[in-house]
């Protein structure tokens, strides 16, 4: 039988582990891959997926509209912020935003999130989100029953990767940033210690590429507090997106939750 000390020293380290900030968000725990092709049957699914891209394995995370079937989704990728991961998006409630859009009228779609790094961009050899958002991710949508990504959708370093993807990809319907991590100068740039090299800064920066950005399909979101928000108004006068908006907040959790409903609307009414 244990003791009242063993009990209250079980407790407090029950604590301590709950209160651990290397504990992940929360989430349904990976289940194995389908192994025909099959529509996911809950609103939140959690697979573990090898990536040759990436050369490591990652999570992809799929969110459907509650009682809305999944099979032939439109789907908008879901790019997260560095030092996070897919199952952020989870966290941040985007499930919830989701239905609660498309019981408003919204047109139904799929988000799906993948893990990446290095701002989405292929920064050392042996290590490319770009290739496993265009090679791989639609294989993986199709064994799923889903439509290949026709929009992308990202938060910090993942607005950053959503513009660099957006570049190669014209086609897709609708490209939203939160408080997109970008820069306008090598300096700045270099001080994340992220990138190769300049060249492979430039070749990178969306601010440097800003002809090959589809306007029409464009919508950027940051607060008025935010560090990136220079940065995100030269993106805006270069570009002149559908959409814009700054408002009071900063480059933070409470920040892109307030922003995540107007930016579900925005996606869904572009892919209807």
């Amino acid at each position: 039988m244990l003791s009242r000390r063993g009990l209250l020293a079980g407790s407090a380290l029950a604590l301590l582990a709950g209160c651990s900030p290397a504990e992940p968000p929360p989430g349904p725990p990976p289940v194995p891959a389908p192994s025909r092709p099959s529509a996911p049957s809950d609103p939140v699914t959690v697979q573990r997926m090898p990536s040759a891209a990436r050369g490591t394995d990652v999570d992809l995370v799929l969110i459907t509209p509650s009682g809305v079937p999944a099979a032939g989704l439109p789907v908008c990728l879901a790019l997260h912020g560095r030092g996070a991961r897919a199952r952020t998006f989870l966290q941040l409630g985007v499930p919830d935003v989701l239905t609660a859009a498309v019981r408003a009228g919204t047109p139904p779609f799929a988000v799906a999130a993948v893990d990446g790094d290095h701002y989405w961009v292929e920064t050392k050899a042996g290590d490319d989100p770009q290739r496993m958002l265009t090679d791989e991710v639609p294989a993986w949508l199709a064994g799923r029953d889903l439509r290949p990504p026709s929009a992308v959708f990202g938060i910090s370093m993942g607005g950053f990767g959503a513009l660099r993807l957006a570049r190669a990809h014209p086609d897709l319907k609708a490209v939203a940033t939160a408080s997109a991590a970008l820069f306008v100068s090598w300096p700045d740039a270099r001080s994340r210690k992220v990138f190769a090299d300049e060249a492979n800064w430039r070749d990178s920066e969306p601010l440097l590429h800003t002809a090959e950005l589809r306007p029409g399909g464009l919508g950027v979101w940051c607060g008025e507090s935010d560090p990136f928000l220079g940065a995100d108004r030269r993106l805006v006068k270069a570009v002149s997106p559908a959409v814009s908006r700054f408002s009071p907040g900063g480059h933070d959790d409470e920040y892109w939750r307030g922003v995540l409903p107007e930016i579900v609307k925005f996606v869904g009414e572009r892919l209807a």
